[in-house]
This record gives C-alpha cells, sequence and structure tokens, in this order.
C-alpha cells in the first residue's frame, strides 16, 4: 500500500551518485540483496548485476541509464536511484537530482575526489540536495580513509562528520569498521556474504585515533545542536538519540557531511550506510513544498493535498510500451485515472501505474506523494512536464540539459529505410535528452549530437540491436562555435517602393563579444525619436532569427550582445516589416565587416596512469595540445590534472590502453570554450569548403 500522510516520514528518495568506477553499481547491488530484494549478489565485472540491465551496460561494466528501485529497511521505504558515473550520461544524473530528496556519494578511497565526483556534487549543490558520503574501497591496501575525508573536505568546501573507522591488520587487510559513537569494532561474516555482523571492543592499537575522529564528530554536531553541545562541554557521553538528531538536522538545513567507510565488494560497511540513510537524509516531509514558476502556487507532501508529479525520465518498454517515470509531489494518482499535462495543456488517462525495480514492474493500483513510479498513458508527455491535478493547475520548472558538443551523420541502409531511422532516432531523443537529430538543409544529411564519442556510440548501437535499425554512421565532429573578436557597427537605410505605399527604415547596429556562456543578447538603446519601441520586437526576432550560423565556417554564433543604437523612421512608411528586412540587412554588413573566432570545447579532468607509462602519457597529451595542471603521485599511481580540447580526444581511450597495457585510465568533461588557434582554424574553415 502506498504511505499516507501519517508514515511519509518513513520513505526516503535517494540516489547512488559518483566518479565511474567507484563502486556505485556494486554498492546497490549488495543494498538490495541486504533488504532482501534480491537472493544472489551479482557483479559488475561478471556481467550479472541487477541495476546494470541493459545488454551494453554488462558488456562494458558501466552504468548508462539511471535505473530506479525500492527497497525495505527497517520499517523504512527507500527508493533508489542508481545513477551512471560517466561524463557523457550527465543527463541521467541531471534528471534524477531534481528529483530526490537526498543522495549517497561515494568516494574510492584510493583515488579519493575524482573530476566526475566534483562534478555531480556541484550538480547536488545546484538542487540544494542533503548529502551522505560513503568512502569505498576500503579494503585496498592503498586506500585512505582519513586522506579522502580530508580531500572532500578541501576540494568541495563542506564539513563532515565521521560516523566509523577502518580497522585493518598487520598486513593492512581490511578487517572491520569501528562505530565512532558506540565504540565497537564491527565486524562482518564473509562466509555468510556479510549478513550476520558481531560487535566486539576496539582493538587498543587504533584506540587513540578512534577517540580522536570521536569527539571530532560530536564537536562538530555541537556546533548546531544545544543538547549534544551541553554534553560536550560537561565532559558527559552523549546520548545516541540527541546525537543522531542533531546530525539529521546539521545535514539537512546545515549542509554537513555524514561520513561512513566500507568496502562494498567485501560486502563491509553496507548495512551501517542504509543506518545512515535513514537516520540523516530527509524524507518527503522534511522538503519544502514544491513551488510553481510563476511563484505563487505551491504543494507540500500531502497525499490529501491536488495531485502534481513531475515525468522526469521517458523510456520505450518492450511489453509496456512508452514508460514515463514520475515523482509525485502531493496527492493521489490511480491507474485508469485522469491527469493534466500543464506544459502542454492536454489531459491524459493513466492506464497503468508501476513500481520499477530497474527492467522490472510491479503493477500499483495507486501511488501517493513522495512516491517515484512509472506510468504508461499519453504519448505527449517529455521529459521534465508537469503532471498536476486540472481543478488546481501548477506548472513546475523544467529540467535544463547541456548542449551536445560531439556530432556525426548517420545515413540508413537504403533510401527506403529512411522514414524506419528517423522514427528510431525520434524514439531516442524522447528517451534522452542531450540526444538531438536534425537534417542539414544543404546535405540533406541526418546529423545525430550528444555528450561525447562514448554516448553517441552507445546510441547507435541501441539503434541497431534494440530497434533494429541499420545504418552507417561518420567520423564524430566536434561541435564548434563562432563569435567577435571585436565590436563593430553597421548601419541599414532600407527604402522601397511597392503598390504606391513606402516602405521605409534606418537602423544602426553594434555587436560585441561578450564573456563566454553568455549566449546571445539584445539591447534596444536607441532614442524614441529616432525608432520607436514599438518595433524593438520586430528587430529582435529578426536579428535572433538571423543571429544562428556564423560567416566563418557555418558554425552556430555565441557569445554575442547585438544593440540597436540608433536610426530613423518615417511615421507613414514605415513598419515592423521593413525594420525586419533593415536589421537582417544591417547584420550582414557587420558579418563582412566584423572579425570572428573559432571556439572549441575544452575538457578537463584526470589521467590515471601506472608510474612507468608517466613519460609517454605526458609526451602524448602534449601532442593533442594537452596542458597538465598538476601531478600528484598516489601509491604505485600518478593522477594528472589536464585540460585537453575536444577535437583530440577522439580515439584516446584505445591510444591510453596501448601506451599503458591497458592500466591507465581517464575520465574528462567539457569545461569550457577557448579560441581555436589561427592555423588549425584555417583548416576547418577549408574542411568546411568555406
Amino acid at each position: 500500500m502506498p504511505p499516507r500522510a501519517s508514515d511519509l516520514d518513513r520513505v526516503r528518495n535517494i540516489g547512488i551518485m559518483a566518479h565511474i568506477d567507484a563502486g556505485k553499481t556494486t554498492t546497490t547491488e549488495r543494498i538490495l540483496f541486504y533488504t532482501g530484494q534480491i537472493h544472489k549478489m551479482g557483479e559488475v565485472h561478471e556481467g550479472d548485476t541487477e541495476m546494470d540491465w541493459m545488454a551494453q551496460e554488462r558488456e562494458r561494466g558501466i552504468t548508462i541509464t539511471a535505473a530506479a528501485t525500492t527497497c525495505p529497511w527497517l520499517d523504512y521505504r527507500i527508493n533508489i536511484i542508481d545513477t551512471p558515473g560517466h561524463v557523457d550520461f550527465t543527463a541521467e544524473v541531471e534528471r534524477s537530482l531534481r528529483v530526490l530528496d537526498g543522495a549517497v556519494v561515494l568516494f574510492s578511497g584510493v583515488e579519493m575526489v575524482e573530476s566526475q565526483s566534483e562534478t555531480v556534487w556541484r550538480q547536488a549543490d545546484r538542487y540544494k540536495i542533503p548529502r551522505i558520503a560513503f568512502v569505498n574501497k576500503l579494503d585496498r591496501a592503498e586506500s585512505s580513509y582519513a586522506a579522502t575525508i580530508e580531500m572532500i573536505e578541501a576540494r568541495l568546501g563542506v564539513r563532515t562528520v565521521p560516523l566509523s573507522f577502518p580497522y585493518r591488520d598487520t598486513e593492512r587487510r581490511l578487517v572491520g569498521i569501528v562505530d565512532l559513537l558506540s565504540r565497537e569494532l564491527v565486524t562482518w561474516d564473509a562466509e555468510r556474504d556479510g549478513v550476520a555482523m558481531e560487535r566486539g571492543p576496539v582493538p587498543e592499537e587504533i584506540r587513540d585515533q578512534v577517540e580522536l575522529y570521536r569527539e571530532l564528530a560530536i564537536e562538530r554536531v555541537a556546533e548546531f545542536d544545544d543538547r549534544v553541545m551541553e554534553a560536550f562541554l560537561d565532559g558527559r557521553d552523549v546520548r545516541p538519540e540527541d546525537f543522531h538528531a542533531g546530525l539529521r538536522r546539521g545535514c539537512i538545513q546545515h549542509g554537513v557531511i555524514p561520513v561512513v567507510g566500507g568496502s562494498a565488494f567485501q560486502k563491509i560497511g553496507v548495512q551501517p550506510l542504509l543506518d545512515a540513510v535513514i537516520r540523516y537524509l530527509p524524507s518527503p516531509v522534511d522538503m519544502p513544498p514544491v513551488r510553481g514558476v510563476d511563484g505563487k502556487e505551491e504543494r507540500a507532501a500531502d497525499p490529501d493535498e491536488p495531485f502534481c508529479g513531475l515525468a522526469f525520465k521517458v523510456t520505450s518498454d518492450a511489453y509496456a510500451g512508452r514508460l514515463v517515470y514520475v515523482r509525485i509531489y502531493s496527492g493521489t494518482l490511480k491507474a485508469g485515472g485522469h491527469a493534466f499535462d500543464a506544459s502542454t495543456g492536454k489531459g491524459l488517462r493513466v492506464t497503468k501505474l508501476f513500481r520499477m525495480h530497474a527492467n522490472r514492474r510491479l503493477a500499483l493500483e495507486e501511488a501517493t506523494a513522495g512516491d517515484i513510479v512509472a506510468i504508461v498513458g499519453s504519448q505527449d508527455v517529455s521529459t521534465g512536464d508537469t503532471l498536476c491535478d486540472k481543478s488546481a493547475p501548477i506548472l513546475l520548472e523544467k529540467i535544463e540539459f547541456p548542449e551536445p558538443v560531439v556530432f556525426a551523420a548517420v545515413e540508413p541502409r537504403t533510401e527506403a529505410d529512411r522514414g524506419e531511422l528517423m522514427e528510431g532516432l525520434a524514439k531516442l531523443t524522447q528517451e534522452d535528452p542531450t540526444f538531438h537529430v536534425r537534417v542539414d538543409e544543404t546535405t540533406d544529411q541526418i546529423v545525430i549530437g550528444g555528450m561525447g564519442e562514448l554516448h553517441l556510440d552507445v546510441l547507435v548501437r541501441r539503434l541497431r540491436e534494440e530497434l533494429r535499425v541499420q545504418v552507417s554512421v561518420g567520423t564524430p565532429q566536434v561541435a564548434y562555435r563562432e563569435t567577435l573578436r571585436e565590436p563593430v557597427v553597421a548601419e541599414e537605410r532600407f527604402s522601397r517602393q511597392a503598390a504606391g505605399r513606402g516602405q521605409f527604415a534606418h537602423i544602426v547596429l553594434r555587436l560585441e563579444p561578450l564573456a563566454r556562456e553568455s549566449g546571445i543578447t539584445f539591447s534596444f538603446e536607441a532614442r524614441p525619436e529616432e525608432v520607436p519601441k514599438a518595433y524593438a520586437a520586430a528587430i529582435e526576432s529578426a536579428l535572433r532569427g538571423t543571429l544562428t550560423n556564423g560567416p566563418l565556417a557555418g558554425y552556430p554564433l555565441a557569445d554575442i550582445g547585438a544593440a540597436v543604437i540608433g536610426g530613423s523612421y518615417h511615421p507613414v512608411d514605415s513598419s515592423e516589416l521593413a525594420f525586419r528586412a533593415a536589421a537582417s540587412a544591417a547584420l550582414h554588413k557587420a558579418y563582412g565587416a566584423g572579425v570572428f573566432e573559432l571556439l572549441e570545447p575544452i575538457m578537463e579532468g584526470e589521467v590515471i596512469t601506472p608510474a612507468e607509462y608517466l613519460g609517454e602519457v605526458m609526451e602524448d597529451l602534449a601532442r593533442r595540445r594537452g596542458e597538465i595542471r598538476s601531478l600528484r603521485s598516489l601509491e604505485t599511481v600518478q593522477i594528472l590534472m589536464v585540460c585537453i580540447p575536444l577535437a583530440e580526444t577522439f580515439g584516446y581511450a584505445t591510444r591510453l590502453r596501448s601506451l599503458s597495457q591497458g592500466r591507465a585510465t581517464y575520465s574528462l568533461r567539457v569545461a569550457r570554450y577557448e579560441v581555436v588557434p589561427a592555423a588549425l582554424r584555417e583548416k576547418i574553415v577549408k574542411s568546411r569548403g568555406y
């Protein structure tokens, strides 16, 4: 049965997020096992995990699509979304964070805070999501719990509260985890898959460190809880319930990060992580009511309020058809009932309602506030649409997704297959908001765009294997942009005589370069006696319609400010049509007079390589116009923080593998756009036929 208002506080909607290969899917697999949802734990390296259910996920050993599931723990219900760690699938993280109340962020105790860890952390910051940190892989001899916590605080700018401490034997094997609050060493029985736990005294050799960390944890909680502060100052032992209540408040209201540690692979420390989730992360009733974009309407987490939910994911299901994942913020939704799509203004019938467990479905009669469910209904619902009660409409803010940075041309096997290809591509664009499809007007080629080489590769394979569409793909191309180097002013006087009526408009236009990521802006600075404000909208519309592709190589324009700074008009002959024509002509004059630059996407991230291959890896990066920002030694590996143009990363995965005998790894994300060097610019422009 779905929860009523009284037990909504026993629901947790959480995401599991991390850098690629930090152990998200393994941790989720263990959680499902210990909560009784599965009876055998799968392993990523064996390709039989529950949450990575897609064939490509199992084959590649990575998470591609965010999978949702539900599990019970100590009379609580935890709805979990396991998100991808690879930067190419950042949309899955973005849309999951938009609908979650809390998150568990995994850090590898070996690599610590990696570039994508930082990216997902900043994404969670944007949505103000309370978090718990789980330091994983503490079974590895080279791991460091203390150094990871220090790095979390330094790199992410947060305050942590350590709740556990790892205990290793003389050969640095992980024996168990110390519960700092109870001062007990917890060990797990490997023979019984870590189900049985034993508690014992803290070994003498780590007692001082345990006391140090315990005191730090209590001191941090005392900062925002008076009862803990009183006990701490009086030298009394803090009551566990006071400590938990204080840390819960700190986590939800002040952004403090509780930290637990363990090794998901070795089945150590997962149950304390589940305890921390229910103790410290918020329930739907702890979160503020959701507000409509108008700022007037709001909905609290209450089954008795009018229905309101956000569609955050659309997938194609072989059996159920089109599934729309919905986070319900308020009210109740019934199978066979109706809802209203406030984003499109259309009604829809909810034919079926499911609770999802990866790709398996459990049919529901109804779902209420705090639930994350999948519905089968209208074909018109898209990612980011608001579903609500028609009698109490509300429109929530849409989910913003980054623009594609890599493009490739695709062709059907025969012209007869073109319709089938377009249909398959349309299905994929519905599911993935960062996947774009357009038809090039000049060549009639179908061009697909995505977040990286891997992203496009995965989607093309889905076209071939799931949707049975045969397609050939061109070489990936970079999404360059064009911008102005310096301001330029252009003037246009438009005068025509047609059917006895004159058409007159005179406009002075200024174009100027703006800071990166400013987009295209428009301002109207002409005095009313020069150009009346009534023509501003028509001029802006004409300019925005023309300010699309640049004159250098036909790439999209970016970071340009257009301003009307003067002109003149005729009280009888001037019209919106005349000013539109004058604006477009002035813009083309500015194109001819201006000096334009080509911008390219720059990737940032890290390359992790064994020390013996460092020279070859650095040499290869230099050849690829890469810049090494910093170099950090960690036991047997070297971690390079690098910047490298996206154009130079095609085929890098294969090259890095061959340089390091398959032992080096990398993770890069698009950080910014920068000007392309002049010699390279000429080459790119010529290759475009300009």
